[in-house]
């Protein structure tokens, strides 16, 4: 049976990601990019649909496994009967080929071991035709564009498609396995030196990680969780995936299964901030950079989410012969949510372009330019409904999110327009900010629930609205603004956390239940560190903390009865806002401070 999502820890190279088991099977793996289809799929399958177990052969008494320091090589160690060994795994950062390198080390005694290499290209459905290499180093398995070459000094040998190999390691010895990736019609990618990969791998990361400024209180997981950002990294373009994986549920047999290998436009200014605080300011241009590049075109062809170079045409699609995860199906590659109308997006790009100039991130005209002609755009479209921050399938709405954010649009412009003094329709942009700020306040409100719901004339709660004070659209200490969070602390939490919003009250055009999405809870938090509750703020900070796996990563969702992760894995999202809810906590200029000023 499939592992559990937190059974899961996470290699990549700043092109791609593995996830790998406790039990020392890579199960999740898409090469050469984040978006390429899967040649380990057993996560979403069996492992009949590909994966790479290199795990002791007798019963393992105890596993334990962390990162090595402050990097992104992760040693798993397993005790058995008779001694203990350690398998190293780790990509290095891509310069050329993309590799997979594993160390068995033998720490105390003998241990055998096994490998079963199962390739399975093309999502787990194409199997691969093998042959030994001409020097006899290891085989290659080719099916049509795709090229993979393992490399070993132990005997490998074939049986019903798999490719195996049983062997033993002592006590100071080590054994080594490297996977290369290469398109099939170039010559053999040359041998791997594993001890210089190694070197240069681990090296990387620790002078990655010794850029950050963050040296508060919770350093650990805040360096975790920027480990993690810079690994959903597509290092060509600086776009930052939302998770390497497809179609993990919302619920164990549901449907809500999306693909999440792209990058959301939603993502922008909390992103920004989280890297801008923390003094990655390099990857906050090549995060903006990628952002402008993307929309760039007309205003009305902007999307809500693209492909990790900014590819737009993203067709959703199900793929019949994977199972899903733990039978979740469909299995979905593509997200049709890129075509749909969501006004937030528009005021997330303004706000972020307006706080990367208060970041002090480089100014650019044509950035500008490109500004005005989409508040140009909006001015048109605003009062239309739309399908809302959480992508709904069902009917448009009028989300009252959607219009706050396009009060931060109109603010953000007119802010940076006075900074600049640049020649714009001021006083009509300001007019019309008034109008949204005064219709959201009439429309948005519910008198009798004393708070905001999820859309005009809506009795429902929505965890987007605790965002209403973080952008700045009303002050914390507004009595609106507090009963919004009492509201939503007393009916739209789970065990203590909060739903994004009741799925069997929702007309979103799907079955309800999921858990709880962790990011909400961390808004919640920044939303009682603005009301002066610090120590209420601090005691759920900590509680969602200690979700995080063994190796200090996070989910998208949260089951707090089974106690176990839902949705996609690992989520940029929750270590966004983990960091930014660290950052609010331990300093008095903060993303929350920032960007409510």
């Amino acid at each position: 049976m499939t592992q559990r999502i937190e059974d899961y820890a996470l290699i990549g190279d700043l092109h791609t990601a593995a996830l790998i088991g406790r039990d020392g099977s890579i199960d999740w793996l898409c090469w050469p990019r984040f978006d390429a289809p899967a040649c380990f799929a057993a996560l979403l399958g069996t492992a009949e649909n590909g994966r790479w177990l290199l795990a002791p052969a007798d019963a393992v008494i105890r596993m334990e496994r962390h990162y090595i320091d402050s990097t992104l090589l992760l040693e798993t160690r397993f005790e058995t009967a008779t001694g203990e060994v350690s398998v190293v795994d780790f990509m290095s950062p891509r310069n050329g080929h993309s590799n997979i390198v594993r160390l068995v080390m033998g720490r105390r005694g003998r241990v055998r071991m096994q490998m079963d290499l199962i390739l399975r290209f093309d999502y787990g459905v194409t199997i691969p035709w093998v042959e030994r290499l001409p020097d006899g180093s290891g085989i290659s398995a080719v099916a049509g564009p795709y090229r993979a070459v393992l490399r070993s000094a132990v005997t490998t040998r074939g049986a019903d498609f798999h490719t195996l190999a049983d062997f033993e390691v002592a006590a100071d010895e080590t054994v080594s396995f490297v996977m290369t990736y290469t398109a099939s019609h170039v010559p053999l990618p040359d041998p791997v030196d594993v001890q210089q990969a190694y070197a240069q791998a681990k090296t990387y990361w620790e002078k990655w990680t010794d850029r950050s400024t963050y040296d508060g209180p919770y350093e650990a997981v805040v360096t975790r969780s920027l480990i993690t950002l810079k690994a959903l990294t597509y290092l060509p373009t600086g776009g930052i995936v939302a998770a390497p994986t497809t179609s993990l549920p919302e619920e164990i047999g549901g449907l809500r299964n999306w693909d999440y290998r792209y990058c959301w436009i939603r993502d922008a200014t909390l992103t920004l901030l989280a890297l801008m605080h923390t003094g990655y300011y390099e990857e906050a241009e090549s995060w903006r950079s990628w952002m402008l590049r993307a929309i760039a075109g007309n205003p009305a062809q902007i999307q809500t989410l693209y492909g990790i170079a900014g590819e737009r045409w993203l067709p959703e699609q199900a793929l019949s012969w994977l199972p899903g995860y733990r039978g979740s199906a469909p299995v979905r590659v593509g997200n049709d949510a890129a075509s749909q109308l969501q006004l937030d997006i528009f005021g997330e790009l303004m706000d972020a372009l307006y706080q990367g100039r208060q970041g002090q991130l480089s100014a650019s005209e044509s950035a500008w330019s490109l500004q005005l002609a989409i508040i140009g755009y909006l001015e048109q479209i605003w009062q239309q409904p739309d399908d809302g921050i959480w992508e709904s399938r069902g009917e448009r709405q009028h989300y009252t999110f959607s219009k706050v954010m396009v009060w931060v649009a109109l603010d953000r412009a007119i802010r940076t327009a006075e900074q600049a003094d640049d020649l714009c329709p001021l006083q009509r942009w300001i007019a019309l900010r008034d109008e949204v700020h005064t219709e959201i306040c009439r429309r948005g409100f519910n008198a009798e629930m004393n708070s905001f719901v999820r859309a005009y004339g809506s009795t429902e709660l929505d965890a987007a609205l605790l965002l209403l004070p973080l952008v700045g659209f009303l002050p914390p200490d507004d009595p609106r603004i507090i009963g919004t969070v009492d509201a939503i602390q007393h009916h739209l939490t789970w065990k203590g956390f909060v739903l994004r919003y009741d799925t069997t009250d929702s007309t979103d055009g799907l079955p309800p239940g999921e858990g709880v999405f962790l990011a909400c809870s961390f808004w919640l938090a920044d939303n009682l560190i603005l009301q002066g509750k610090i120590d209420e703020a601090r005691a759920l900070f900590e509680r969602l903390v200690a979700l995080c796996n063994d190796v200090g990563l996070l989910s998208e969702e949260y089951d707090p009865v089974e106690g176990r992760f839902l949705g996609n894995f690992p989520q940029a999202f929750s270590h966004i806002a983990l960091i930014n809810t660290a950052l609010n906590l331990t300093r008095a200029t903060s993303p929350a401070t920032q960007r409510s000023a």
